[in-house]
């Protein structure tokens, strides 16, 4: 899995991260790579394992341009990166449970009981949870996958940004996906940096955690 890696670097690709705007217009991202890099992401945690995250990548002239009055003041990274990533979190996520987890038994890595237990549990839990509720998992755990995306895009030699100013409400229909059920997540550019970023800093942990 990190046969293309550029760099496997932790404090490199951990502390050196920058929200990237500008990037090499010339540089595209193959689609294998791309799922290369998808694959690696989705490692993330999520609750229960149902892995709701769900991708859209951006990289046509013709998608760039569907998406472009919808993203606010980020034309830019949807002018020159190599391909815009929308992520949801899927409000059906648990259809795919007994997928999930039949694939974790055949890989020997769950056994049958606990499978059919696990599901039994879990199925009706996720059925029963609240629009509110389910919004939150989906959010919290596709948001997992994104940082790790960022994370894993720079071991690949690419950056990107996180972007949360966009039209919301007409992302997954504009995409042709049901409103109802993708709540959109955040948008990643990404792409080949042409810029090296802002500097930024962050409040000291002493002033915002608690010991009890």
């Amino acid at each position: 899995m990190t046969d293309n890696f550029i760099t496997n670097n932790f404090s490199e690709i951990m502390f050196e991260r920058k929200s990237i705007r500008a990037y090499d217009e010339n540089v595209k991202i193959t689609n294998e790579e791309m799922l290369t890099m998808l694959k690696e992401a989705t490692t993330a945690p999520s609750s229960v394992n149902m892995q709701p995250w769900r991708f859209v990548v951006v990289e046509s002239e013709a998608g760039k341009e569907r998406l472009r009055p919808l993203i606010r003041f980020n034309t830019k990274q949807n002018d020159t990166s190599s391909a815009m990533i929308l992520i949801f979190g899927d409000m059906h996520c648990y259809e795919l449970g007994e997928e999930i987890y039949n694939q974790a038994f055949e890989a020997g890595k769950m056994p049958k009981e606990v499978r059919d237990q696990q599901l039994g549990a879990i199925i009706p839990y996720y059925q029963n949870l609240t629009k509110q509720q389910m919004n939150d998992v989906v959010k919290i755990d596709a948001s997992l996958a994104a940082m790790q995306l960022m994370l894993t895009a720079r071991a690949h030699g690419y950056e990107t940004n996180p972007i949360g100013g966009f039209e919301a409400d007409q992302l997954a229909e504009a995409f042709d996906l049901d409103k109802d059920r993708y709540v959109p997540v955040m948008i990643l550019s990404i792409g080949k940096a042409t810029e090296t970023g802002y500097q930024s800093v962050r409040l000291d942990p002493a002033k915002i955690t608690t010991f009890k």
